[in-house]
């Protein structure tokens, strides 16, 4: 019996979705790599926003629905003297999630026009990975990452 209730919660952990966000895993929609000066000027990226894992289980200050793994990786090439905008935009009130490369984590909800969220960031040379978050678990809708050090678009 007791071999059995083992075998039943071990098959139970084993089937459990995961619930934090991984990044380490492959984005959703791929990498991209800037240096500072890049063109054009905003880099977008369209993908489709949201997920089912709470963003609020990472920080209390996240908010939306997104994926494990991370829509967009940024690779960034230098420490350049203007700051970095990563935005979000959609028709659907969006949320965004970035992992810095100093394990630093930023959320932002309706700071940018709109709905629309944005993380201003002094960037360091480095790995960032990008979330964009609906507010209905499983939800997802269109929407475009917009990276830029001159504005929010």
């Amino acid at each position: 019996m007791k071999t059995t209730v083992l075998a039943a919660l071990a098959l139970a952990l084993a089937a459990a979705p995961a619930v934090a966000q991984d990044y380490n895993a492959s984005a959703n929609y791929g990498d991209v790599r800037l240096a500072p000066g890049f063109t054009p000027d905003p880099h977008l990226i369209s993908l489709r926003a949201g997920g089912s894992i709470d963003a609020s289980t990472r920080f209390n200050t996240c908010r939306g629905f997104i994926t494990a793994q991370p829509d967009v990786r940024l690779w960034w090439d230098g420490k350049g003297s203007l700051n970095l905008k990563i935005s979000a935009i959609s028709n659907a009130d969006t949320t965004i999630v970035v992992n810095g490369p100093n394990g630093e984590w930023y959320c932002d909800d309706d700071s940018g026009d709109g709905s629309n969220p944005v993380v201003t960031l002094s960037p360091v040379a480095g790995r960032y990975e990008i979330w964009v978050g609906t507010y209905s678990s499983g939800e997802t809708r269109p929407a475009v990452v917009s990276i830029s050090e001159i504005s929010n678009f």
